[in-house]
């Protein structure tokens, strides 16, 4: 029994992570129905600016700069990829201009920081807790608390200020939050800055517990757009979920299995959940008006 607490224990920690990732997925596909496909380029360039910032600010320090760095670089990923698409009324434009420039980000990062992965410094003690018998690091605490307080930080910002209330309508119906004078362009460019922010933010949590390089984000991209599709890229609630239920499902496959097959229960999840529940788990249909 402990060894299976221990096994649901780290694998949501990793899922907190796949959550605020596709958290990000959620935010953009909410005000602009578009997604940025280069999500996990963000979190690899959020863990790579903290590493370098790391010397001079220390891990806490570095944290507000990697979350304004991940503002900008989404501002500016919205602004030479999805802006032009959008207003060129280009269905799949986007689509290949956020790839394209996630490979981009990718071959800049290689060439400031070179290929190799690199260790990044934990802050906290790398000995473990034994909570209720379960061994957990301390950086994972973190993980799960830091992850959860940005999610909930971006809930309060969206209900409580002019901007986030903004983004709530631009959300509900754009054409409609557009006639009552809401500036939809600049409340899109604010929800992939928030994206990316949340990226961004991911990678300096997990960056103490795995290698960083920048070859980091690919595979973290990718399990969390899944994770998106199977919590409902219309729920919050359900990112929240996915996460979890991949993270968990990982963890268990590649220890009573074989860590070969660690990734397939996660896309078996995916296909059982695109074939069951296309919306995904929590995700709500959306009714197109004619």
């Amino acid at each position: 029994m402990s060894i299976l607490t221990q096994l649901l224990v780290s694998g949501m920690s990793v899922g907190m992570i796949y959550a605020v990732v596709a958290f990000g997925f959620q935010l953009t596909f909410a005000t602009s129905r578009t997604i940025n496909f280069g999500q996990g380029e963000a979190l690899m360039l959020g863990a790579m600016v903290g590493l370098a910032a790391l010397p001079f600010l220390g891990y806490w320090g570095t944290l507000p700069l990697v979350l304004m760095f991940g503002l900008c670089q989404g501002a500016l990923v919205e602004k030479l990829a999805v802006a032009r698409a959008m207003a060129a009324k280009s269905d799949f434009g986007w689509v290949m201009s956020t790839i394209a420039l996630g490979v981009i980000f990718k071959n800049l990062a290689e060439n400031i920081w070179g290929r190799d992965d690199m260790k990044f410094p934990s802050p906290l003690p790398e000995t473990p807790l034994v909570l209720g018998g379960v061994h957990v690091l301390p950086m994972e605490l973190v993980i799960a608390g830091g992850a959860l307080m940005l999610m909930l930080g971006v809930e309060a910002f969206n209900r409580g200020t002019i901007w986030g209330k903004a983004v709530i309508a631009t959300a509900n119906d754009a054409p409609a939050a557009g006639l009552m004078g809401i500036n939809t362009p600049r409340v899109v460019t604010l929800s992939y800055a928030m994206s990316s922010m949340a990226a961004a933010f991911a990678g300096v949590l997990v960056a103490p517990v795995t290698l960083t390089g920048a070859t980091m984000g690919s595979a973290l991209g990718l399990k969390a757009f899944s994770v998106a599709i199977i919590g409902g890229l219309s729920s919050g609630l359900g990112v929240i979920l996915g996460g979890l239920l991949l993270g968990v499902c990982e963890k268990l496959t590649g220890f009573y299995i074989a860590t070969g097959y660690a990734d397939v229960p996660g896309l078996l999840l995916l296909l059982v959940v695109l074939s069951l529940r296309p919306n995904g788990l929590l995700g709500r249909r959306t009714l197109t008006k004619v």
